[in-house]
């Protein structure tokens, strides 16, 4: 038995645990999990937890079905919301015979992580999400309250609900950065301080099962969908990258135009080259591209800039150690394995590739003409997930950061998805349509 392991059935004792639960991810971000009483626990670390994975989304055909789930002790946590002692686990997927499965999102950027061992490469998410009333234990659009940004009580009616999930997220670890009413009714963001990408994603996944079992307590809906709402803003979850090495920042040089390194600029490049190919993983859903239109805060155009909030891509004030790229488009509906994956391989593909970024755009691109976003070498992001879907699967750099496996199984499932969205008959159109035609 390990020391680690030793440690922690010690700390299940203190706690008085009797249930673990073992959690995971399908391609899609959709969060997956299986409690065992604490006397199972032993015999998940040698043989893990067997499932179906023709029923986990994008896992595996129904010939070859059997799965095992492994905990991952360096994540466990107790979770102070059950109220049966449970600690929690993150797991790792595994063939029968022991192999890893590349079909395992956390796998992913695993392997990305390794393949840059000389970096660390640090993410900080801004994760956004409305409360709405529920009908009947059904969730609605109701508004639970007509708040704007930074609003307070009683404005703000969600500030308890709020309170109560930073409550929870740190006492489970999270370094809470900062909790907000969020600029439409009923909106609210919370962040937390910056780590490695994989304890990051892990975090993303333990803060959507947080706010949802939260929200559900207080008789309310949290729903992390990019857009429920027409014309209000919608749902985002913008992400700061930066990259250390053993001296520290590498994106930071006070002595380089815009205080930004070489290396910087270059994954900065990187990011830039690769952005309409990584759309689809970024926002992944056919409601992602409603929130991504001109009016509400979300980039529509390909561009840097540092206090332009209409570009894609913005380095925040601070510098030294904060030197950081915001970027704009991601959203909390998304798998954040997958989305940290391609964003740090297409940063670091434009350092390998030494890739130069244009300069940065300062004015506001939505009312800038064509010509003027031609002068600039403005390019749109992709306006609809097909269009996103296209770029994807020309793109040599996310099939090789997300391997065969996910590659096929996310364009198969996201290429269905977008077919049934485009034979919808909305009530738009009806109400449109039907008196003139």
């Amino acid at each position: 038995m390990t020391e680690e392991l030793e440690d922690i059935k010690k700390e299940f004792e203190k706690d008085g645990v009797k249930f673990v639960q073992l959690v995971f991810m399908d391609i899609l971000g959709m969060v997956k999990s299986v409690s065992i009483p604490l006397s199972r626990f032993e015999k998940s670390m040698e043989e893990g937890i067997t499932f179906d994975a023709s029923s986990i989304v994008g896992y595996a055909t129904i010939e070859e079905s059997d799965m095992r789930a492994l905990p991952i002790l360096s994540t466990f946590q107790m979770l102070p919301w059950l109220e049966a002692r449970t600690a929690r686990f993150m797991c790792s997927i595994h063939y029968p015979n022991g192999d890893r499965f590349p079909g395992d999102p956390r796998y992913v950027l695993e392997r990305l992580i390794e393949r840059h061992r000389d970096y660390t490469m640090n993410v900080g998410p801004e994760c956004e999400f409305f409360l709405f009333k529920m009908n009947n234990n059904r969730p609605t659009t109701e508004l639970e309250d007509y708040g704007g940004y930074f609003d307070l009580l009683p404005l703000d009616r969600g500030e308890k609900v709020r309170r109560e999930i930073v409550e929870n997220l740190e006492a489970v670890g999270f370094e809470v950065e900062a909790s907000h009413h969020e600029v439409a009714p009923s909106q609210h963001e919370i962040d937390f301080v910056y780590s490695d990408a994989l304890t990051t994603a892990d975090r993303v996944s333990t803060l959507i099962q947080t706010t949802k079992t939260i929200a559900l307590e207080h008789g309310l809906y949290a729903t992390f969908m990019p857009k429920p709402l027409y014309g209000v803003n919608g749902s985002g979850m913008h992400v700061h990258l930066s990259l250390f090495d053993e001296k520290g920042n590498v994106f930071d040089d006070p002595d380089c135009e815009w205080g930004l390194s070489e290396l910087g600029l270059n994954f900065l490049g990187g990011l830039m080259a690769h952005a309409r190919e990584v759309s689809g993983v970024l926002s992944s859903w056919a409601n992602s591209y409603k929130r991504l239109v001109p009016g509400y805060e979300a980039p529509t155009y390909i561009s840097w800039a540092n206090l332009n909030r209409s570009a894609w891509i913005r380095v925040p004030t601070g510098r030294e150690e904060k030197t950081r790229f915001e970027v704009r488009s991601p959203d909390p509906a998304g798998n954040p394995y997958l989305q940290f994956a391609v964003l740090l391989k297409a940063g670091m593909d434009g350092i390998e590739k030494k890739i130069e970024p244009p300069g940065p755009v300062e004015k506001d691109i939505y009312a800038m003409s064509k010509d003027e976003r031609a002068e600039f070498g403005i390019e749109p992001l992709p306006e609809n997930l097909g269009e996103a879907l296209r770029e994807m699967k020309r793109s040599e750099l996310v099939r090789d950061v997300l391997g065969d496996h996910i590659f096929k199984h996310f364009l198969h499932f996201k290429e269905m998805e977008w077919d049934d969205y485009k034979s919808r008959l909305t009530q738009w159109e009806v109400e449109k349509y039907l008196p003139i035609l």
